[in-house]
């Protein structure tokens, strides 16, 4: 509303703001504007507001959910655009506006067309290939990074690769990821990093951006370059809805930088676990092992005879041949002087029967007493003497003096077979007089003495 004094137009505010806006509608009733989005704020109720701005000036929008919601242009910030609007005043500010009916992005088109033109190319020639994929490196032990020193994704990965893995070192192999120079750079940086051969893994990576601004990571002789690399690649360019070429190529392609510092190294806590886990099972697999063996070697010694039980045999035959020795010996003298009384009484009777004959012969008998009672004691004495040897034949101690070993394990085994024998097991060696600890650190099969000696047939 206005009111005249003293000939002066007096305006209120609201009939001012009302003029400025009828006037604006009729002058720019449709118009087409062109800047780049800042500022972008979805709100609840499916209304979108942004600033359009250039070098030197900027306008508030409103897109109204009724047009935005059936547009096929999904606005971000940064994003460069041609709009279709009318200009209004927001009455209860009095801001200027654009009441946006369509977008459209500006400039994008023709980089769109020849994306879509060397992605088909690069396909053909199956570099986007799932077989020609490197595996990654699964404990890293140096992770190279390519982007810009002031990118702030570096200093994300940075952030990350410490969270995660702080004992991995970090290369960082600056290159300018936006503008004319930013392709030659990035292809120089992974040239650079495959010939220093100083990583195990490269992450190629920067912030969001348009399809301009992304760019350099779509130059096909980077994108071939990245095919080629021989060490592994993980792209992270952009954010989730961005695609460059490198992401199709690259062996693994991040959603952001973040996400291909995360998917490069291990986090440190989950690597703990796991070789905790692993120790635990390989500890139990030993101890299950372990008792296995004890159980195996218990059964072996139950079966085989101790070395004691195999000589109690021997040993009390030999006791019954000593017992039997002496109880000989005792029972000689006796035997022959019963036989020598029986002798005297028979020559006596013999003597008073055929006294002179028989005296000469008891003369005789007499005579020859002495020589028949020494034969046959050097008779029994030799008969002695073989039973002794006999005894002797039989004693194991005879046997390991004839120039034989006694071969006997730690736990006092006696060995039957060389097979029984192992590396780092004592061997113990006994002779008729000593024993002996042999440490064997070494088996080496040799030709039999005796087989060696027979010749062949």
């Amino acid at each position: 509303m206005k009111t005249s004094t003293n000939g002066v137009l007096v305006w209120t505010v609201s009939a001012l703001v009302q003029a400025f806006s009828d006037a604006l509608n009729a002058r720019f009733n449709s118009l087409s504007v062109r800047g780049e989005i800042s500022g972008l704020v979805r709100a609840a109720s499916g209304h979108q507001y942004f600033n359009l701005k250039d070098g030197t000036a900027q306008l508030r929008c409103v897109w109204f959910r009724q047009r935005a919601g059936s547009a096929a242009t999904a606005l971000r910030d940064g994003m460069s655009v041609r709009l279709r609007a009318t200009v209004a005043i927001y009455e209860p500010r009095g801001d200027l506006q654009l009441i946006v009916e369509s977008v459209q992005p500006d400039g994008e088109g023709a980089l769109l067309e020849a994306f879509l033109r060397l992605k088909a190319k690069l396909q053909i020639e199956g570099l986007f290939d799932p077989e020609r994929k490197r595996p990654l490196p699964a404990l890293p032990q140096a992770v190279g990074v390519i982007t810009s020193l002031q990118a702030a994704a570096l200093r994300d990965v940075l952030t990350t690769l410490r969270r995660r893995s702080p004992h991995v070192r970090v290369v960082v192999y600056p290159a300018s990821v936006q503008g004319a120079a930013a392709p030659g750079e990035l292809l120089a940086a992974l040239q650079r990093a495959q010939a220093r051969r100083e990583v195990d893994l490269i992450l190629l990576v920067r912030g969001g951006g348009s399809l301009d601004d992304l760019w350099a990571f779509n130059d096909e002789a980077l994108t071939r370059a990245i095919a080629a690399s021989t060490l592994p690649v993980i792209s992270g360019v952009g954010h989730e809805t961005d695609f460059t070429l490198a992401d199709f190529v690259a062996d693994l392609r991040a959603p952001t930088p973040t996400a291909a510092a995360e998917l490069g190294v291990p986090a440190q806590a989950a690597l703990l676990d796991a070789l905790t886990h692993t120790a635990h099972r390989a500890s139990s697999a030993l101890s299950r092992h372990l008792q296995r063996e004890q159980q195996r070697c218990d059964r072996l010694a139950l079966r085989w005879p101790q070395p004691a039980a195999l000589l109690a045999a021997p040993q009390r035959h030999l006791a019954q041949l000593q017992w039997r020795l002496r109880q000989a010996l005792n029972d000689l003298p006796r035997l022959h002087a019963q036989r020598l009384q029986l002798l005297q009484h028979r020559l006596a009777h013999a003597l008073r029967q055929r006294a002179p004959r028989e005296r000469e012969r008891l003369n005789r008998c007499e005579r020859s007493l002495p020589e028949a009672l020494s034969r046959q004691i050097s008779n029994s004495q030799l008969r002695l003497d073989r039973a002794a040897q006999h005894l002797q034949l039989l004693s194991p101690r005879a046997t390991l003096a004839r120039g034989y070993l006694l071969g006997m394990n730690a736990n006092g085994q006696v060995l039957r077979d060389l097979t029984q024998l192992a590396p780092q097991q004592p061997l113990l060696l006994a002779d008729a007089q000593r024993a002996v600890r042999i440490d064997i650190s070494r088996i080496d099969a040799q030709p039999h003495p005796l087989e060696a000696d027979i010749p062949p047939n």
